[in-house]
């Protein structure tokens, strides 16, 4: 039995970097450290085994090369392909992804449109006056949940980096800090909080637009009453962020997919702004998949854009609400799709999958799961941060080198994807195009 430490989870935005796995006949056998989601994870399951092609409504196994073959094939016959995932690959295989975009004149979109794209819109706005998971475990005595619950979305984020955790200047840990979670219901988290502010459904923007008010001085216009939330008691909490010495303001979906979507972040950055008049304030997202955040880093920096790129005019226009992969699957503007490192079978909406499942569907993945129902062509790859290599970014933009530490026969995400480009080529030149 070999025994590996420092392991980083490839599962949640946290990248938990103190896991200690077991590993036995080349399998992990026992995880230590990681919360019950990631040990899932890391202990594997539900593996797809073999490439398959649907043929007569059935999956059938197939060699490597058929299976790139027919993916090569809808690629060369599709006018304007959807690309979208990558929230579980490894950085360098997304690079290569929007390459493969722009050969292919492909919309290229990342699992954020559905979860923290609204994040990444008021970023855009207003900037981030963001800190590391590191900063907020150091310093930060006033930490603020809004619309997420960590203890289920991500089970280590209170224990590693935000509330319970002794730092370097919060030596007394739990004990010396004031908890608020903001929510439309009482959550797991909310009853670890010192404070609890229930909001109506849909009216966050207007809580924090008042919280501002009250932050700046404006006592007197502000209603007794804002979004189901007392004057009283927002005026408790905005006293308890003044008198910190470091406040973080972590916000999740409960705030970037409802009403007001990227406005409730330009909001909640306004917010914070105003805070640092008055102390140190920050401000993380709560992001999901443990590389969503890479996957935004690399197409701002190849593309000039986060998300939802479309590359049908030989270069990258961006128009969320326009060119997101929801919105061109309910628009039926695209003609073939490439499902990668995430699964759009379990988290689009009615409409967008009955036009998925017109249209050939290549799914690359380690992992069975809803999309594999309707694909068209299945990839197997090796699983990243644990058979593959590579970097990804903590939910607070910091980049981190994942380890493999398991041996395995299945190519990785960027070694299938460099065979159908090269595939693809062929075709196209077969064909005298």
């Amino acid at each position: 039995m070999t025994i590996i430490t420092d392991v980083l989870c490839p599962c949640c935005g946290c990248l938990c970097d103190d896991i200690v796995v077991d590993v036995q006949d080349n399998k992990v056998v026992d995880v230590k450290h990681a919360c019950a989601v990631g040990a899932s994870k890391l202990m594997g399951h539900d593996r797809i085994e073999s490439p398959m092609i649907r043929k007569n409504g059935e999956l059938v196994e197939v060699t490597m090369d058929e299976a790139v073959n027919e993916a090569a094939q809808i690629l060369v016959n599709s006018k304007r392909p959807l690309m979208y995932g990558w929230a579980c690959a490894v950085c360098e295989a997304m690079k290569k992804g929007v390459l493969w975009a722009e050969e292919t004149g492909a919309v290229i979109d990342t699992t954020a449109t559905v979860c923290h794209g609204s994040s990444a819109i008021g970023v855009e706005e207003k900037g981030l006056p963001g800190a590391t998971l590191g900063q907020s475990k150091n310093r930060a005595d006033v930490v603020i949940f809004w619309g997420c619950n960590p203890i289920h979305a991500h089970p280590r984020h209170e224990g590693r980096y935000s509330v319970f955790p002794k730092g370097f200047f919060t030596k007394k840990g739990r004990r010396g800090r004031k908890v608020i979670t903001i929510d439309v219901r009482e959550t797991e988290t909310a009853n670890l909080s010192d404070e609890f502010i229930k909001v109506d459904p849909g009216c966050d923007y207007l809580v924090l637009s008042a919280m501002r008010a009250l932050a700046s001085g404006n006592e007197d216009i502000v209603p007794d009453t804002v979004g189901g939330v007392s004057k009283e008691q927002m005026m408790r909490v905005v006293d308890i962020c003044k008198d910190g010495q470091f406040g973080v303001l972590f916000f999740g979906m409960g705030v970037t997919q409802t009403r007001g979507r990227y406005k409730n972040i330009d909001n909640a950055i306004s917010l914070v702004t105003e805070m640092n008049t008055f102390t140190k304030f920050t401000t993380t997202p709560m992001r999901g998949h443990y590389n969503i955040t890479g996957v935004g880093q690399v197409l701002a920096w190849e593309s000039g854009f986060p998300m939802a790129v479309d590359y049908g005019r030989g270069a990258p226009y961006y128009s969320p609400g326009e060119t997101g992969a929801n919105d061109v699957l309910m628009r039926e503007d695209v003609d073939a799709a490439v499902i990668i490192a995430g699964d759009a079978g379990a988290h689009f909406p009615g409409q967008s999958l009955r036009h998925l499942a017109r249209i050939p569907v290549i799914q690359i993945d380690p992992y069975a799961n809803p999309t594999t129902e309707f694909a068209d062509v299945v990839i197997p790859v090796g699983v990243s941060g644990m058979e593959v290599a590579g970097t990804a970014y903590r939910m607070d933009s910091l980049s981190l080198r994942m380890r493999k530490f398991l041996e395995t026969d299945h190519l990785s995400d960027e070694e299938v994807i460099d065979l159908i480009r090269a595939r693809t080529k062929e075709i196209k030149g077969e064909k005298g195009e």
